[in-house]
């Protein structure tokens, strides 16, 4: 069990730094948006191996809906960025 945590935790660094490398705010909000699902997937593995299904309902909350949200907002940062461009 640690063994797998691990390495899920090792997958875990690698949108991480590419979040802090690059300035480009899609390439961002993709790395933040892997992160999210990388950690709903370590909450539903823990949530299996614990037999425990409230830890997995809020994994699949995560994974659903987390998602979502962050798409959502990149579209409207992605709005405002071509509104100003035009603008001017």
């Amino acid at each position: 069990m640690n063994i797998v945590l691990g390495m899920m935790l090792l997958a875990l660094l690698i949108p991480i730094y590419e979040a802090w490398q690059d300035d480009d705010i899609w390439q961002k909000l993709l790395a933040f948006a892997s992160i999210a699902t990388k950690t709903s997937i370590m909450i539903l593995v823990v949530a299996v191996l614990r037999d425990d299904w409230m830890i997995g309902v809020v994994g699949v909350i995560i994974l659903s809906v987390g998602n979502a949200a962050l798409m959502l907002l990149a579209q409207l940062i992605k709005r405002m960025n071509d509104a100003a461009t035009n603008y001017e």
